[in-house]
Order: C-alpha cells, then sequence, then structure tokens
C-alpha cells in the first residue's frame, strides 16, 4: 500500500498545474499593473495639455 501511494502521481500532476498557473497570474499582474502605470501618465499628460 505504501508503495502504490508513492507511485500515484495525480497529486503531483495538480501541484504543478496550480503552481504554474499562480506564476501566470503573478506574470500577467505585473505586467497590467506596468502598463496601467504607463498609461495613467499618457493621460495625465493629454490632461495637461488639454488644460493648457
Amino acid at each position: 500500500m505504501f508503495a502504490r501511494f508513492l507511485k500515484d502521481e495525480s497529486g503531483a500532476t495538480a501541484i504543478e498545474y496550480g503552481l504554474i498557473a499562480a506564476g501566470i497570474s503573478v506574470a500577467i499582474a505585473t505586467i497590467v499593473g506596468t502598463i496601467g502605470t504607463q498609461l495613467d501618465a499618457v493621460f495625465d499628460d493629454i490632461s495637461g495639455e488639454l488644460g493648457e
């Protein structure tokens, strides 16, 4: 029974997929945050030009 438990890799595969999904989520959040900051600066510049 213990040997069968050691050979069972279905849980490990699920954990690996979970880690991959978490890594992708962090990457997307970082990219969106960076782009959002850059877009905010662009819109501030445009707003400043229109206000003058």
